[in-house]
């Protein structure tokens, strides 16, 4: 709705006030075909009623709305009036531009939040000051935080269960494969290919390495760290047939569920030091490869293995 037309000094233009509410426009529109011009909220309002110009009854919707020219919009900014607060004892009069960033800052303004000194501290409306009870309001905030406390622990206990039912699938998916490789010889097993060979020889010649701040961990290494490491790899002699996908391997988007998330991530910190790492020459990364790592459960390891790039904490094993 428009602002009223008796807080403004001087002579406000006619062609300034909107034919719905008769106030100065207030974030003004106009109808594309008509042109007249009107508050935002009075037009949006007007047609939800009937699809027709106030004025001269021609069609229009809210599709056929649009900003009102630059030149209205700066006759509209120069505009004095007073401040919204003048009831309150604000005797401000300043330009209608300048009114928004003026009322965050008024200290007539009975919603400007004021600390409260009876001993909580805490941010209270102005106007709300002189009800406020610290002990009340910081039991409600204590309420509020157990609410969303016990709303976390149901998600997590759902995805709780969610990973146990991706557990139970992927158990069921390799006892399949298995079945066709047993009813299919000439469907050799990966440690049975000369791939699988190189990929041993290359991990056995790797540095062992141990991770001291797995808090350091980059969850999401960007495309320039993706590139450093990828170079790392290939200058170590890491088989091309695996280089792509252990680099798709570094980003959390494709890791196991175990780790996905920084929620899971948390939960199974405690399983990190059963990892049997590599470390990457002279990079604060290690591989993970799946091959020395069948010991770890199936949410925490990939195949062919995960790339885990730190920001410092990895160390080479004597």
């Amino acid at each position: 709705m428009g602002y009223d037309t008796s807080r403004f000094t001087g002579h406000v233009d006619e062609d300034l006030l909107c034919p719905i509410c008769s106030g100065v426009l207030e974030e003004p529109v106009q109808a594309t075909d008509c042109e007249h011009a009107f508050c935002n909220a009075c037009i949006s309002q007007w047609i939800a009623q009937q699809s027709t110009c106030p004025v001269d009854r021609s069609q229009v919707t809210l599709a056929h709305l649009r900003p009102v020219p630059r030149i209205m919009r700066n006759m509209l900014s120069k505009l004095q009036l007073t401040c919204d607060n003048s009831a309150f004892g604000c005797t401000a009069v300043l330009r209608l531009s300048q009114m928004q960033s003026h009322l965050r800052e008024c200290e007539h303004n009975p919603k400007r939040p004021v600390m409260c000194e009876r001993g909580c501290g805490l941010e209270i409306p102005k106007d709300e000051l002189a009800q406020h009870n610290c002990v009340g309001h910081l039991r409600s905030l204590v309420e509020k935080q157990q609410g969303k406390i016990a709303e976390l622990e149901k998600m997590a206990t759902e995805h709780k269960h969610q990973l146990a039912e991706q557990k139970r699938d992927i158990q069921l998916l390799k006892a399949y494969m298995r079945a066709i490789r047993t009813t299919n010889p000439s469907l050799q097993n990966l440690e049975e290919t000369s791939e699988y060979n190189e990929i041993l020889e290359w991990v056995g010649s790797l540095q062992p390495a141990r991770v001291t701040r797995w808090g350091a961990m980059i969850s999401t290494p960007d495309a320039v760290l993706q590139v450093v490491i990828q170079r790392s790899l290939v200058d170590s002699g890491c088989p091309l047939s695996i280089v792509a996908k252990l680099i798709e391997n570094a980003h959390e988007r494709n890791w196991p569920s175990g780790l996905a998330t920084l929620e899971t991530r948390q939960m199974n910190h405690r399983y990190y030091e059963l990892y049997v790492a590599k470390r990457i020459p002279r990079k604060q990364a290690v591989v993970v490869l799946a091959c020395e790592n069948q010991h770890m459960a199936e949410d925490m390891i990939l195949e062919p293995g995960l790339v885990m790039i730190f920001a410092h904490g990895v160390e080479n094993v004597l």
